[in-house]
């Protein structure tokens, strides 16, 4: 198999590291490696070379372990590794991010969700402006906001406190607030619900309203041109569901807000202006959790748990940013993604958080992981001739152990995989955490060592069995464990998986941070939505001709 290469690239002093006449590049080191050394590596034997590798190729920050030495990786392997990120300028790249720089080259924007976390007395510009005084004003105004709400006296038309709060949005504005409130239910006020209505289907806005009061249920609508054909579509929706209780139409106002930078188009909606939460173009969307995007989670969880998630996620910024690579936790992810998906094959990445509050943390992985570096062209508009990011999929542990793991351990696919653990339950549970956490470790243990013939036989299985209970083992992995899940090791956990992913672009040479491959539908979309509220079908290839005449046949 012809095994795709991390990408080379110059670095941004203009020094070309791809071509040393003295020794071969880190790319080329690498592919040497892998056909030598790990191609035909097994656990096994890498243990048994290495019995103290348990403990020794391990990382560790504020409290988060993360064990990797369940990888088909030796000593020599991570020191070509550091090779490769010098080759791509990781430091750079790195350094590019945090200043401001426009690494967004396509759309020509910063990329500065680590602004959102950063402490006030700091300094982050974006052409020669310093950001942080309007990322404190608007986490101001949505504290201010939150505590209205939390405690009744912001109240709806007839003078209701707000119980219900609905989070109408789509992709990132709704993917990351959704899985962050199941995430932190144990530190949400009980007073309050959240609902988060995001596809177009008029039966999600529907089944989620039908047990809802209109005098005491609040939308916020996250759209940052406020033109976002789905979000609008709901937000309309949920306008005509109010106005058919309120008495006129000034109720709006007190049951709409917005997270947006279109102020005409919120106001002509009926929102008073004054709640308007501002967004900046250099938070992506999937990046914008930490956000005023997150005003719904604020209201749930308050402002001052909201704010330990900041600290968490900043606590892992600064790692990322200054921690020596071989030491850095989101890097040494990044490089064993790589090394998978580039040299072995590998072309799916399983996730598996061993708690259930994490139920939407994958599909959350996805969106970020997938809609970032699912790219075939660098950031010079050249072809990768690379795979680049790989599919990310998996669900709570231990469901899955009882779904899809039969796969993962008898179907011969390589198959990288996080295991996510938290040391303290997030109830008290006796000893039931204790099962959960065991469950976890004899996967890692099982998927890494699996069982030999030999062991089978010696264990009595009978001889016609042997080759149904084998199990090849080799299957890689990596456990991270934190202490409890909170919002502080929750905000670590989000900012641990962004910058990974920013890592695994540098190495790829591609931009994370667009997503031109969403737009195209969208405005295919629209186009045969008019065609079908006109009835009238446009110029289309065959298939899609034939299916937009019969939605609109009677």
């Amino acid at each position: 198999m012809d095994y795709a290469q991390p990408h080379t690239q110059k670095t941004r002093n203009n020094t070309d590291t791809s071509t040393r006449p003295d020794a071969p590049s880190a790319t080329e080191a690498m592919q040497a490696h892998y056909t030598e050394k790990l191609q035909d590596s097994r656990l096994r034997d890498l243990f048994s070379a290495q019995p103290d590798r348990g403990s020794t190729l391990t990382l560790e920050h504020d409290g988060v372990y993360v064990d990797y030495s369940k990888n088909r990786i030796t000593s020599e392997t991570l020191s070509i590794m550091q090779d490769l990120l010098a080759e791509c300028d990781m430091r750079g790249a790195i350094d590019a991010m945090f200043s401001g720089v426009k690494i967004n080259t396509t759309e020509n924007r910063s990329v500065l969700h680590v602004a959102l976390r950063n402490p006030s007395d700091s300094h982050v510009t974006v052409d020669g402006e310093d950001v942080m005084p309007v990322v404190k004003k608007v986490l101001q105004q949505m504290t201010n906001f939150a505590r209205t709400i939390r405690d009744g006296s912001w109240t709806g038309y007839d003078g209701a406190a707000i119980t219900d709060v609905v989070h109408i949005g789509i992709g990132g504005s709704e993917i990351g607030p959704h899985m962050a409130d199941e995430a932190l239910a144990q530190y949400a006020d009980t007073s309050i619900r959240a609902h988060f209505v995001s596809n177009v289907d008029p039966a999600d806005m529907q089944t989620t309203l039908a047990h809802l009061k209109p005098s005491s249920t609040l939308f916020v609508v996250v759209s940052k041109s406020f033109t976002t054909i789905e979000t609008l579509t709901n937000a309309q929706a949920a306008r005509t569901w109010l106005l058919d209780s309120a008495p006129d139409e000034r109720a709006v106002a007190r049951h709409f807000v917005a997270v947006s930078t279109n102020t005409d188009a919120v106001s002509e909606f009926g929102i008073d202006p004054a709640n308007i939460f501002e967004m900046w173009d250099w938070v992506g969307g999937r990046y914008s959790l930490m956000s005023s995007v997150g005003l719904t989670l604020m209201v749930v969880i308050g402002p001052a748990h909201f704010g330990s998630m900041l600290d968490g996620a900043h606590s892992m910024d600064e790692h990322f940013r200054t921690a020596p690579f071989e030491q850095n936790i989101p890097i040494t992810l990044a490089l064993l993604s790589v090394l998978y998906n580039n040299y072995f094959g590998a072309e799916t990445e399983l996730v598996l958080p061993y708690s259930s509050q994490l139920g939407r943390f994958t599909t959350y992985l996805q969106q970020a992981n997938m809609e970032s570096n699912g790219k075939s062209v660098r950031v010079d508009g050249s072809p990768t001739q690379t795979a680049t990011g790989p599919i990310v999929w998996g669900t709570p542990g231990t469901d899955a152990q009882h779904t899809f793991m039969q796969h993962v351990h008898q179907s011969g696919r390589l198959i990288p995989t996080d295991i996510i653990l938290f040391k303290r339950p997030y109830v008290d549970s006796g000893d039931q955490h204790n099962l959960l956490l065991s469950n976890a470790l004899a996967q890692a243990e099982a998927l890494a060592f699996g069982t030999t013939d030999t062991e089978l036989r010696e264990g009595g299985v009978p001889e016609e069995l042997v080759a149904h209970k084998r199990m090849p083992g080799n299957q890689p992995s990596t456990t991270l464990l934190l202490p409890k899940l909170t919002p502080y090791t929750f905000g670590q956990l989000i900012a641990l998986y962004e910058h990974k992913i920013y890592a695994q672009g540098v190495l790829w040479g591609i931009n994370s941070f667009d997503q031109w491959g969403v737009q195209l539908g969208k405005t295919m979309a629209t186009t045969i939505a008019a065609e079908i509220s006109s009835n009238t079908p446009g110029t289309h290839d065959s298939s899609t001709s034939t299916l937009v005449s019969k939605l609109t046949t009677e």
